[in-house]
């Protein structure tokens, strides 16, 4: 058996690794970064994850699509962002993870809990809605991959930018598979959720 104290340290010592790591990879984290010029187009790249855009365009296609099949869909969607919200809020909460020292508190509409770093809402948000369009998606093998490359370049993008570490956005990756699955398997239908339904 391995004597606690050491496995302590190997995981003391992992994290700090980590944190090094992390401090490194942040190249886009101001203005006099080494890749500082490339900062607005993380941003851009930042805004594409962010759950605001999601939801409206999400509600945005549940009042316009007239297809009973779009509508179940976009609604499993919309349930799906709010569970993501839900769960990734209550994570941040309870973890408390202080944000990276090098990250400038400059992101695109924030809440109390976004100034916690763990984990983060971006990779868990690009991990969902990537399985999410993949499944429920008929889209040509170009298309799907360039869906697998936005939810990479999103999670990769919060290291870059310095707003998270590297444990924040593998743990937010991992958070979002799952969260799937949760989706998936509470799938809302009119025969799950006639009242629901009705409403639209």
């Amino acid at each position: 058996k391995l004597n606690p104290s050491f496995v302590g340290i190997a995981l003391s010592s992992l994290l700090a690794i980590a944190l090094w790591a992390s401090k490194r990879l942040g190249v886009c984290a101001a203005e006099g970064s080494a890749w500082g010029s490339a900062r607005p187009l993380m941003k851009v790249i930042e805004v594409s994850g962010h759950g605001i855009p999601w939801l409206l365009g999400t509600c945005y296609g549940l009042c316009q699509s007239d297809s009973s099949a779009a509508r179940e869909v976009l609604l499993n969607l919309l349930f799906a962002l709010l569970l993501d919200l839900v769960m990734v809020a209550v994570v941040k909460g309870l973890v408390k993870r202080p944000r990276p020292t090098h990250n400038k508190m400059d992101m695109f509409v924030t809440i109390s809990v976004d100034k916690y770093s763990f984990p983060s809402g971006h990779a868990t948000r690009a991990a969902l809605v990537c399985r999410f369009v993949l499944r429920h998606l008929v889209l040509a093998v170009p298309l799907r991959v360039l869906v697998v490359l936005w939810a990479l370049i999103v999670s990769i993008s919060r290291v870059m930018l310095g707003r998270h570490n590297m444990t924040d956005v593998l743990f937010g990756l991992l958070l979002g598979y799952a969260l799937y699955s949760v989706v998936e398997h509470c799938w809302l239908s009119p025969a799950t959720a006639p009242a629901l339904f009705a409403l639209w």
